[in-house]
């Protein structure tokens, strides 16, 4: 099984990579295969989905491949990340029936919560499945990896379950 982990913020001094890394080393002990596909770099300025640019075919490439999708990303302003909604944008079709995973990421008490709904929103309208569980970080400020093991393993269960 193939789950690449998305991380979905470019902001210099991102906490969410720390998160990120820990699921793909998480996934990794369980004997999922995976990769941290990272959005900085997929250098996007503004929305083309043609399907023609660089970063959409290297994006295509693991998308075929992938049996589903972790994204990591922090809560910006009770929303994702713009750079994530780009990285997305790219493509439409390849989306489709792909099962995909939440983990949010907040250095407030609520742990991203209102990303993770909006985010759902929109792997629907990608003709995708969100996963009902989601992984939360909050406080990330104080993050250590052994604060999510529990969380992922339940998601990549639960992942299993859809792809199987």
């Amino acid at each position: 099984m193939f789950i690449p982990v998305v991380l979905g913020t470019a902001r210099k001094g991102r906490k969410s990579e720390a998160v990120a890394n820990a699921v793909v080393e998480h996934m990794k002990t369980t004997g999922v295969e995976t990769i941290l596909v990272d959005v900085n770099a997929y250098p996007l300025r503004a929305t083309d989905n043609s399907e023609k640019n660089r970063y959409a075919k290297k994006w295509e490439k693991i998308l075929n491949k992938a049996d589903g999708i972790i994204i990591v990303s922090p809560e910006y302003n009770h929303g994702y990340p713009g750079e994530l909604k780009l990285f997305l944008d790219q493509l439409y079709d390849q989306y489709e029936k792909k099962v995909f995973g939440i983990c949010s990421v907040s250095d407030g008490p609520w742990g991203g919560t209102r990303m993770t709904e909006q985010l759902r929103q929109v792997i629907v309208a990608l003709k995708a499945i969100p996963l009902q569980r989601a992984v939360h970080v909050s406080e990330v400020n104080n993050f250590k990896p052994e604060h999510i093991k529990t969380q992922v393993q339940g998601l990549l269960e639960q992942m299993k379950e859809f792809i199987s």
